[in-house]
């Protein structure tokens, strides 16, 4: 192999401190602009989430993780009741829960 005197000498040197921080500056800053443009945004939906789930209550129209749109008939803790139609209900996990519909905003898909 060939090695040219200028880069022997640029290799055995020794990086400072400053030399350091300079080259760990891009990854900070990349870390950063992840954390606040990805993770913070995504953790925020899934608190927001997870609290209107909890916050299902009896009566609530939701929709299920396989796409089934029902009636909330029981609630507790794991589990709830779900009627799919009259005469036909359901138990679903709570956590497989994907959205809760607010009744005031829904309206008739014929219209």
């Amino acid at each position: 192999m060939f090695i040219t005197p200028a880069f022997a000498q640029t290799a055995g040197g020794q990086a400072s401190g400053a030399g350091i921080l300079v080259q760990m500056a891009p990854l900070v800053l990349i870390f950063v602009v992840f954390y606040f443009l990805l993770i913070r945004p995504q953790q925020k939906k899934m608190k927001a989430h997870k609290a209107k789930i909890d916050a299902v209550k009896k009566g609530d129209q939701v929709i299920t993780g396989g796409g089934l749109v029902g009636k909330v008939m029981r609630v507790d803790e794991i589990y709830a009741d779900i009627e799919l139609a009259p005469g036909l209900k359901v138990k679903a996990v709570k956590s497989t829960l994907t959205e809760v519909i607010d009744p005031t905003a829904a309206k008739p898909a014929n219209d």
